[in-house]
């Protein structure tokens, strides 16, 4: 007892000289003689150094920078990649350029390759007719003999054949409603890619589609890009590249068939030399059965001889033919009659070191908190557009910041991480990311993530998916900028192009939700809760139905292509510089963090009104009530409220910098408290109850939506019984994140 009275003494003692210093250094006069660190913890972000910055962002050094990252393809592990590496470090090592320190951290990762020596086939049986993955060359790129050959990443290796069927999109419901009329046991399916884009449900599906197939008895699966989603209908080499933007009928799409993020062999471990690695033979989520991409000149010759009834009218598309199911195969008078299609797959899997390259600016007043901003550096080819652009863009951004460092003209006041992952386009979006020591373990000090993957798809507008807490100051840079080929703002033009009507501001840009996985954002958002943003410069939409830019994952992403149909002016990559590295600044340097609240509360009641719409009813028939629900978002949206109005009243510049910093502490840890670890056993890397990945088309609490589509599809009570589960589980979620707005318990 006595030595509690004691300890308890010191700490009083401790805690009144404490506040005895700090109010005596704020009582100083400003006039007189103040220490330098108080003047740095007031200080806010400096307008002129942002306007110096933004100035500085150069359009030939952006085109120069692309050019550099592109001589070569670079698909992850292979020399053309390690190129990029070294490229990488000898700009943030640079002394006059440079960041503070760079340097490469490794990885060994499971990737999947093809064979060089025996190249995939697909040939129809005895006819002499063999699907080429030649892509026709129009200019030297695509002659590098580092092209790698079209192939779907993670499928097994495997020589198979059968009558061929054509499954339109490879969902679920496209192989049922064959299966009603069509046996299709030892088949082979041609698929088109589907309209998703670069989302979640995207990745996933190029891995469904033959997943999903092998439940039904095919044995091979063949993808092809369709002119209709991707060409506005354009199949003539006249008439795409290299005389438009338009996929050539040659050209294939690469990419990863496989559903879960991150490296297959060390689940929520980094893969290091020496980590433990499950068996091969536990790996789910990738294909059980050989697929293969081919191009659409290939795709029309097989789909065009095909038998059997016509395909429904949204399974059609621009082939010169109407599309057939399949008798299943060709049809009597086809020089293919009878004939078997077969895949002969030479696919390998080995374990490869690959790299992140990792930079920081270190921060003057609050060194250990961080900005980080990324995209992923690997490619399947050439990758012009998907990542150069980007990381052509960060390139840039680091150039300007660290010659202001350099000559001792600027400094943040929190530290900036810049990363350029490895091994992305094989879906290890947060393998190192989420799971190394860099992050897992700061992620509590991580102010925000700020992605620029693909930064320019043309040129016409800008995009921005974000949490809702990161719209305001992305709004704010975004009104700084001038629009390429305009008079007007950034900020302007997007609204022109995509808004929607906000009860707090009127019409305002739209800012997406980051809803899916399909970048290098889905670990620092999904997994860590960190406030994550991807910004882009995107195409109008309303002049193409193309679901990405057409050269999309082929050979023909080259800077060629990028310098003549996306930015030939490298205009818009200036503006994504200066909006993205805007913000970058705001976030690193602003007193108080531009991070409003209010905005995410509009958020979860747009999410309440989609969720009461579609299932109040049918959960109050099961007498499941959404009141709980309603409570916590009123509850989360009166707490913004509170906070929002205690920051517009403070002095923050007198404030003392504990108070400063209890504020930002939660700003920055909003969306980490709308993390559960046990809310997805069933979704790898999901813990962000509010925008993990979801299946249902409702746009809404996903744990919610997919457990009430599941229970009316079933009608079990188990499954109704989840749906329960899962309003509590968001409801408690969005109630606890209300508690961390106030002051105090």
């Amino acid at each position: 007892a006595e030595w509690n009275k004691v300890l308890l003494g010191v700490l009083t003692g401790a805690v009144a000289l404490t506040i005895g210093i700090l109010l005596g250094h704020f009582a100083i006069d400003k006039g007189s003689s103040v220490p330098d660190w108080v003047r740095d913890a007031s200080r806010d972000v400096d307008e002129s150094i942002i306007e110096k910055f933004l100035a500085e962002l150069d359009t030939n050094q952006l085109r120069e920078n692309l050019r550099e990252l592109t001589k070569v393809p670079h698909m992850a592990t292979t020399p053309g990649d390690e190129a990029t590496v070294d490229f990488m470090l000898k700009r943030w090592q640079d002394p006059n350029t440079g960041l503070d320190s760079a340097w490469r951290e490794n990885y060994k990762v499971y990737l999947s390759f093809p064979n060089k020596t025996s190249p995939n086939k697909v040939s129809v049986g005895k006819t002499g007719y063999l699907v080429t993955w030649f892509q026709n060359v129009y200019k030297p790129d695509q002659e590098d003999p580092e092209v790698v050959q079209p192939y779907a990443a993670y499928s097994p290796a495997g020589n198979v054949k059968g009558k061929l069927v054509y499954a339109n999109q490879g969902k679920m419901s496209d192989y049922e409603l064959l299966n009603r009329t069509l046996d299709l046991t030892g088949t082979i399916a041609i698929t088109r890619y589907g309209g998703e884009g670069r989302s979640k449900k995207y990745t996933s599906f190029i891995a469904l589609n033959a997943i999903n197939a092998a439940k039904f008895g095919i044995v091979g699966v063949l993808v092809y890009t369709e002119p209709y989603d991707m060409n506005d209908g354009l199949v003539s080499e006249s008439e795409t590249y290299p005389h438009s933007w338009y996929l050539p009928p040659s050209g294939v799409e690469r990419g990863s068939y496989n559903i879960d993020f991150g490296d297959l062999l060390t689940p929520y471990l980094a893969a290091k030399d020496d980590t433990y690695r499950i068996p091969k033979e536990d790996i789910t989520g990738i294909p059980p059965i050989p697929a293969q991409p081919i191009g659409f000149e290939d795709a029309e010759r097989l789909i065009c001889e095909l038998d059997g009834d016509d395909a429904p009218n949204e399974w059609q598309g621009s082939l010169n033919c109407t599309y057939k199911l399949g008798g299943p195969g060709f049809k009597s008078t086809s020089t293919f009659n009878n004939s078997n299609v077969h895949l002969d797959i030479y696919n390998t899997e080995r374990l490869e070191y690959s790299a992140n390259v990792m930079g920081i600016i270190r921060g003057s007043v609050e060194p250990d908190r961080y900005v980080i901003y990324g995209n992923h550096r690997d490619s399947w080819v050439h990758g012009a557009i998907d990542p150069s652009s980007g990381t052509a863009v960060m390139l840039e951004i680091t150039r300007v910041l660290g010659k202001m460092v350099k000559e001792g003209k600027w400094r943040p006041r929190r530290s900036i991480i810049f990363g350029s992952w490895g091994a992305e386009e094989f879906g290890l979006i947060g393998s190192a990311e989420y799971t190394e020591e860099y992050f897992s373990k700061l992620s509590e000090r991580t102010v925000a993530y700020i992605n620029v993957d693909i930064s320019v798809f043309a040129n016409a507008t800008l995009r921005a998916s974000a949490s809702p807490a990161a719209q305001s100051v992305i709004f704010t840079a975004s009104k700084q900028v001038k629009a390429p080929g305009t008079t007007t703002t950034v900020y302007e033009n997007w609204k022109q192009y995509s808004n929607r009507t906000s009860p707090n501001y009127g019409i305002i840009p739209n800012v997406g939700f980051l809803t899916g996985a399909g970048s290098d954002y889905a670990a620092f958002m999904h997994y860590l809760g960190i406030t994550s943003m991807d910004i882009s410069y995107f195409y109008d939409r309303s002049k193409t139905r193309a679901r990405i830019y057409p050269a999309y994952h082929t050979a023909y992403d080259t800077f060629d292509y990028a310098s003549t149909y996306i930015d030939p002016g490298f205009t818009s990559h200036q503006a994504v510089a200066r909006t993205a590295g805007n913000v970058l600044v705001r976030l690193a340097d602003s007193l108080l963090l531009p991070f409003n609240c209010s905005d995410y509360a509009e958020s979860l009641d747009q999410y309440l009104g989609q969720a009461v719409t579609a299932f109040e009813e049918k959960l109050a028939a099961k007498g499941i009530s959404m009141e709980p629900l309603k409570k916590a978002v009123q509850l989360f949206r009166d707490t913004a409220a509170k906070l929002d109005r205690l920051i517009r009243d403070s002095d923050l510049a007198k404030e003392t910098p504990l108070k400063v910093r209890q504020m930002n502490d939660q700003l920055m840890l909003l969306d980490r408290a709308f993390l559960d670890p046990l809310a997805f056993p069933e979704q790898y890397g999901f813990r962000h109850v509010i925008w993990a990945s979801r299946s249902s088309s409702v746009p809404t609490f996903p744990g919610l939506a997919d457990a009430v589509e599941k229970a009316e599809s079933t009608g079990l009570k188990e499954d109704w019984d989840q749906a329960h589960k899962h309003i509590s589980i968001v409801t408690q979620a969005i109630a606890g994140a209300a508690h961390t707005l106030d002051d105090v318990i």
